[in-house]
């Protein structure tokens, strides 16, 4: 059987890499700090090695399954050499247009290079999938229907406080985001929005409490709806794709906000980092800290305001005394995509998180387990 080599042992990678260790899979760890690995999985392996881009070249073989947990700027790199070295690729993170170029040489040497498997990237697009799945199979599907879809996923931090957020992991990424333009669809047309601040709204969830959040577009939601496969000529009312935050958060924020409009990231990504680091220091989850993640994903079809389908996906988890919920729901999908890859259920080619229905509903059966609340809603 293929080896299995993870890179980067971090916040986000350690309940996933003990699944697959707890399995007895041929996996090689690889970290920088050799120390923090060890103290983290040397009671199920001592293949943990220093992290080396040279080193790591010289120990894969044809068919092993290369799992990049480093920052998104190491993947075109990773993914390269395992080209060069006939290695499949997996990431949480997403497809950058530069990874998606090598499409055709990854299906020319029969590899898999699978991307978008952690949490958000990942667990919603699992949702999405088998919402879009259901409606086009239900009784009341119709072209003339008018359709609204959200995605809204946020990690949170289980007590509120009134900086309205905690950091799982370095703030910096959180804060080029907020620097990120953001394009959604809202009744009927495209919607481009400069700062996600400028776009906060209230967003109540179907739970037992009707609890609220405040959320706001991210990122590019628009190929999606492809990547959902919404019909063309669908009548699309509403389709966003965003973060989720504690209500307060946008007045919280506010003098982070200033501060940002205030950095030009391409020429002065020091006073960034000066910044990441002092709301690091603040506002960082401690040591047994639980945090929270929430996720709530919706399909809504209706004609002449009656509705013809509606029905959507809650998930909401929290930390405990082993992980942080982050930590389980960004690296439990990951492995997951090591187990389909090596079972060969997953295409040759760059791709996003699997549609087919047998995976989806085995994947999202294991992710249930990792949240205290997992909900399907089905309002129609």
């Amino acid at each position: 059987m293929p080896r299995i080599h993870w890179l980067g042992t971090g916040l986000s990678s350690i309940p996933g890499l003990r699944r697959l260790l707890k399995k007895k899979y041929d996996v090689f760890v690889w970290n920088r700090t050799l120390e923090k690995a060890q103290s983290l999985l040397d009671d199920l392996t001592n293949n943990i090695c220093k992290f080396d881009l040279n080193e790591l070249e010289k120990k894969i073989i044809d068919g092993d399954v290369i799992i990049s947990m480093l920052p998104a700027s190491h993947h075109l790199d990773i993914a390269k050499l395992c080209l060069k070295k006939n290695a499949n690729f997996i990431s949480s993170s997403y497809i950058s247009e530069e990874l998606q170029e090598l499409d055709s040489d990854v299906k020319k040497q029969g590899l898999v290079f699978l991307n978008e498997v952690g949490l958000d990237p990942g667990i919603d697009h699992l949702m999405a999938y088998d919402l879009v799945k259901q409606y086009k199979e239900s009784y009341n599907y119709n072209n003339d229907n008018t359709i609204e879809f959200y995605s809204f996923c946020g990690g949170v931090p289980k007590k509120p406080n009134k900086f309205c957020y905690k950091f799982s992991w370095s703030p910096l990424g959180v804060l080029k985001a907020l620097k990120s333009p953001a394009k959604s669809i809202e009744e009927f047309n495209p919607v481009e929005t400069l700062r996600p601040w400028h776009n906060v709204k209230v967003h109540e969830i179907p739970s037992f409490e009707k609890e609220k959040f405040e959320v706001y577009p991210n990122r590019d939601s628009l190929p999606f709806i492809n990547q959902y496969d919404f019909e063309n000529n669908w009548k699309l009312k509403k389709f966003v794709r965003g973060t989720l935050r504690n209500i307060g958060w946008k007045k919280a924020w506010q003098e982070i906000f200033q501060n940002i409009e205030d950095i030009n990231i391409d020429s002065d990504l020091e006073r960034l980092e000066n910044l990441s680091n002092k709301l690091w220091n603040k506002y960082s989850y401690k040591e047994n800290e639980d945090d929270r993640v929430v996720l709530n994903v919706s399909l809504k079809a209706s004609k002449n305001n009656i509705i013809k389908f509606d029905r959507s996906y809650l998930l909401d988890a929290w930390g405990d005394e082993k992980s942080t919920a982050m930590a389980r729901l960004v690296s439990i999908p990951v492995a997951l995509a090591v187990e389909s890859l090596l079972k060969r259920k997953i295409s040759f080619g760059v791709s996003a998180a699997p549609k087919s229905s047998k995976l989806v509903s085995e994947w999202l059966d294991e992710i249930k387990k990792e949240a205290q609340i997992f909900n399907f809603i089905n309002k129609s």
